[in-house]
């Protein structure tokens, strides 16, 4: 069954450019796994990412952005967890 994503984003602090993008990003490595991705406008901030209804990413609680190969790691190891993403891959051993 496609995966749902979700990517909260604050407008006030005008983050939609870069939710956007990583959205692409996603869709582009994901494009057989993911059925639903969705840009979520907040405030207060927040930026934070879901896969099938689990937090992966929160900027809150990271005190950052991610990278895009992290985001891209996280959200594989939910929806696709059997999937190597080639040299995005975090080595052996790295969690």
């Amino acid at each position: 069954m496609p995966s749902r994503v979700e990517i909260h984003y604050c407008t006030q602090c005008r983050w939609l450019l870069r939710a956007a993008w990583m959205a692409q990003e996603l869709l582009t490595t994901f494009e057989d796994e993911i059925g639903e991705l969705v840009l979520k406008p907040g405030s207060g901030g927040v930026f934070e990412v879901r896969a099938d209804d689990q937090v992966v990413w929160s900027r809150k609680e990271a005190g950052r952005f991610p990278e895009i190969t992290e985001l891209k790691q996280v959200v594989r190891d939910v929806i696709a967890p059997e999937r190597h993403l080639g040299h995005a891959d975090r080595k052996t051993g790295d969690r």
